[in-house]
């Protein structure tokens, strides 16, 4: 049972040994010189589902153009999805301002310090609320994702599913009852997460000779740390089909906005068309929407996938020399739609030929 009394003398053993690691060895990242809420709250929402090394660039230029919550809640949705774009799940960046404008509305423009009260907030689950509570605040609150879980999961060999609710939940209330507060709170949060990215790794076997609890790990012991954690199967991606047009006309290219909500809200694209189409089919599709086009102007220009966590996306498309802007869509040149307008990554092979 994973809160049993002897995994808690464990972990309280523990503890000690992976905050004075962290603190001699950790790696220098931008967001840990000044671990404000803040900035521990930006970190750890462009983290999410993303590599650190990717979030780097991100984060200073982030920073720069909303250095502060005023700054973000005010700041135009374009300029904020473009700020994002690359990043992904852009859902995290309009949570971010929502976020910002009711911690202006309700908190003074200051982020709560209780994880209770952060979770509250858009876009703040357990994890998030958790990180900001231990790393900017110093409060005994556990962040526990999946570097944690599998860190946790080896130490008391547990072969619970880490996929599961209950399971995380569990581990969570574990590190609860041990956790510390003051520095040693952040030292810790901080650490575990280096732990599970540097030593305790996700692929292949994990490096026990680097690491500090090593002595204390039931699954090393065991010689069973290659068998934890336990994850059930992964659902399979759904495929789409997608036929990508790039419509021109005199150096301008037509976009159009997504819905507001479901996948990639409210960014721009190019207009698409459900399906593999041939030539006869985007033809059609033009005429539809009032745009003349000759046939012999309709050429393939590439294709692409993209994936996300439950879809993949299988693209091809179509360069479209028109006779005229029409249709539901906004005109713009190669280097406006590049500076100004946030198109989901997915679209990188299209964009490229806007260049």
């Amino acid at each position: 049972m994973i809160g049993s009394s002897e995994n808690q003398v464990l972990l309280g053993k523990v503890v000690p040994h992976i905050t004075a690691w962290y603190d001699e060895n950790r790696v220098s990242l931008p967001w840990r010189l000044s671990p404000t809420p803040y900035h521990v709250w930006i970190s750890e929402i462009m983290l999410q589902q993303t590599r650190i090394e990717a979030a780097l660039g991100y984060y200073g230029r982030f920073l720069a153009e909303l250095p502060d919550i005023p700054s973000l809640a005010a700041v135009d949705d374009d300029k904020l999805m473009k700020l994002w774009q690359g990043l992904g799940y852009y859902s995290r960046a309009r949570n971010l301002k929502k976020a910002a404008i009711q911690v202006m509305e309700k908190h003074g423009g200051i982020l709560p310090d209780s994880a209770e009260a952060l979770r509250k907030l858009p876009g703040i689950g357990e994890y998030t609320a958790g990180a900001i509570a231990s790393i900017a605040y110093h409060k005994g609150e556990p962040a526990v994702d999946g570097n944690v879980l599998r860190v946790i999961s080896r130490m008391i060999a547990s072969y619970e599913d880490i996929m599961l609710p209950a399971t995380k939940k569990a581990v969570t209330l574990l590190l609860k009852a041990v956790y510390p507060e003051g520095r040693e709170a952040a030292l810790l949060t901080e650490g575990l997460m280096e732990l599970g990215e540097r030593v305790c790794i996700p692929n292949g076997e994990p490096r026990c000779e680097a690491c500090p609890v090593r002595h204390l790990c039931r699954a090393k012991e065991e010689g069973i740390a290659g068998e934890i954690p336990v994850r059930n199967a992964r659902v399979e991606k759904r495929r789409e089909d997608k036929t990508v047009l790039l419509l021109k006309k005199d150096g301008k290219y037509a976009i159009i906005r997504r819905p507001d909500k479901g996948l990639l809200a409210g960014m721009w694209e190019f207009p698409s068309i459900d399906g593999s189409c041939a030539e006869g089919d985007v033809e059609s599709y033009l005429v539809e929407h009032s745009i003349c086009v000759k046939p012999e102007n309709i050429k393939s220009c590439g294709e692409g996938r993209h994936i996300f966590t439950h879809i993949v996306w299988e693209m091809k498309g179509f360069l479209c020399e028109v006779e005229n802007e029409g249709g539901p869509f906004l005109w713009k040149s190669g280097a406006e739609i590049l500076n100004s307008y946030a198109i989901p990554s997915a679209y990188r092979i299209f964009l490229k030929k806007l260049k």
